[in-house]
């Protein structure tokens, strides 16, 4: 029995460690020219596309057609009150409303395979509407990534129990995009992924992030992290978010 047991240490101890995997999506693409650069990026890497916005639909055709995987970037009505542009979520739809709206902004987001909150840290909060988002989701079979932007969210729990396939936000990579503050974020990025095996992060089509993004994501192969599109998550399972690790809320 000892032999054995000193067998199987062995065989843990020269088997290769299994590479985390990790989903980048840059969101908020739709409005600015200077949005066109998130296609320089690795096709590996998600691009999340505000519907009915000027460069949207072209942004994610072209980013779709140089094999980036495309979301829709859905705003959702924040604590703020700030103002969520063209086919946003807000607290006084119906049913009908929500549904109507969300089949809309997809419709105009060809090739979306999923979708993420923008802001919404009202409207995550809120039982029926996270529901109604869910069931259209359910019905396109489409996944979902909780932004994370209150701790309060219930979106992530509404899309458990009806099944769809979701995750939340780890990290935001570029909230300050100094070169100092990017690398942290980018070091925290490196340091979570060595304490469980996929990862979520959202940045933004800054031409600060893409510039460090393209500088530094080379990295990454050397920390045994292998960047996916973010539907690769949830290849093995339809995954319970409760089984990761909880990020930290960012309110927008």
């Amino acid at each position: 029995m000892r032999n054995l047991l000193l067998l199987l240490l062995c065989l843990c101890s020269i088997m290769p460690a299994t590479a985390t995997k990790l989903a980048i999506i840059i969101d908020d693409i739709g409005y600015r020219l200077t949005d066109e650069a998130a296609l320089s990026l690795p096709n590996s890497i998600t691009l999340s596309v505000l519907p009915h916005t000027p460069l949207g639909q072209k942004l994610a055709q072209d980013g779709y057609q140089k094999g980036h995987e495309i979301m829709l970037h859905l705003p959702m009505q924040a604590l703020n009150g700030k103002a969520l542009g063209p086919g946003g979520l807000t607290n006084d739809m119906n049913e009908a409303q929500i549904k109507q709206q969300l089949q809309s902004a997809f419709s105009n987001i060809p090739f979306a395979k999923g979708a993420n909150n923008h802001m919404g840290s009202l409207l995550t909060q809120m039982d029926e509407p996270m529901l109604w988002v869910m069931q259209s989701l359910k019905q396109q079979q489409l996944f979902f990534v909780d932004s994370f932007t209150t701790k309060y969210t219930k979106a992530s729990n509404k899309a458990m129990q009806l099944g769809v396939p979701s995750l939340k936000r780890h990290i935001f990579l570029d909230n300050d995009v100094s070169e100092r503050a990017l690398e942290r974020q980018f070091q925290q990025m490196i340091t979570q992924s060595k304490q469980q095996a996929k990862l979520v992060v959202i940045a933004h089509p800054y031409p600060e992030t893409i510039r460090f993004l393209n500088a530094n994501l080379a990295r990454l192969n050397d920390n045994d992290i292998t960047l996916v599109p973010t539907s690769h998550l949830f290849d093995d399972v339809n995954v319970a978010v409760a089984s990761l690790p909880n990020p930290t809320a960012t309110l927008k």
